[in-house]
């Protein structure tokens, strides 16, 4: 139980990080937001690690492998923040919602890891909601739909390098490295996108970073109770609050296409973490 309730907090802390960011995306670059989420976010969680998990933060066998992660985890970052400063926060995170699919089409090539047909089929069904969110040829494709895509495609080949990760590195030492790997490369570019933050501004970028922070720290907890595997289809209760923060403070609520391919989508992935328990549990 303990693992279900961190798990959901979670879910609830991060879609107020994206609210936040949504909310400077009106006068700030999206760049710039992306940075005060990692800068900020590494600001609070070194001292934690420092303090409470020192003995842990065991330097990784591998280096590069964790350079990729960050990097890859920055560009959805870029992608996710880019999207819901022009679309909804429920369209651009439903169609972010692709990541377990994405997961499940390449890990036979990555993580050398069998899928039958039951899952490719809930694959295609799962690509099939994505494409009745976006609607192509009723209407127009934007820059964001493709972003929010993106990120999803991005975010899968991060978890992807996760459980590979997962063998060899503590997870607290992979948070902090995706962190510290995302916060120095965003932070070379600001001199040619700052915008100086009013005093409220700034307490809300230290927002993004805090909540950011409070989010994967209860993941990292949730994960101390459960299998990741197990714990996976709850990842979808953050279109919950997604929904709620979007409708109250942006007056955005999603249409009829947008729940129909959510439900698809959501269909598809709680089918293939599910098929995928069943498997290892016959192995």
């Amino acid at each position: 139980m303990k693992a279900i309730i961190f798990n959901l907090l979670a879910w609830v802390m991060l879609p107020i990080m994206d609210g936040f960011a949504k909310y400077l995306s009106t006068d700030l670059p999206v760049l710039q937001i992306t940075w005060a989420r990692y800068f900020f976010t590494v600001a609070f969680t070194l001292p934690l690690m420092f303090f409470f998990f020192r003995e842990k933060l065991v330097w990784t066998d591998k280096p590069k492998l964790q350079l990729i992660r960050g990097l890859i985890l920055l560009a959805a970052n870029i992608c996710f923040f880019y999207a819901i400063s022009v679309i909804s926060l429920a369209k651009a995170l439903t169609l972010a919602f692709i990541a377990p699919l994405i997961v499940t089409t390449f890990s036979p090539i990555f993580l050398n890891e069998k899928v039958g047909l039951r899952r490719w089929s809930a694959v295609i069904i799962g690509f099939i909601g994505s494409l009745v969110v976006i609607r192509p040829g009723y209407v127009e494709i934007n820059l964001a739909s493709i972003a929010a895509l993106g990120t999803g495609v991005m975010y899968g080949f991060y978890l992807i390098i996760t459980r590979k990760l997962s063998t060899s590195d503590n997870p607290l030492l992979t948070l902090l490295l995706t962190g510290v790997v995302g916060a120095t490369i965003i932070s070379t570019v600001m001199p040619f996108v700052w915008v100086k933050p009013s005093l409220n501004q700034w307490s809300i970028m230290a927002a993004i970073g805090i909540f950011a922070c409070i989010g994967h720290l209860f993941i990292i907890l949730s994960l101390k109770y459960a299998d990741a595997s197990k714990l996976a289809p709850f990842s979808y209760f953050e279109i919950v609050t997604n929904i709620i923060i979007g409708y109250y403070f942006f007056n955005d609520f999603p249409d009829n296409s947008t729940f129909f391919g959510l439900f698809i989508i959501v269909l598809s992935g709680i089918y293939i973490s599910r098929r995928e328990n069943l498997v290892k549990k016959i192995k």
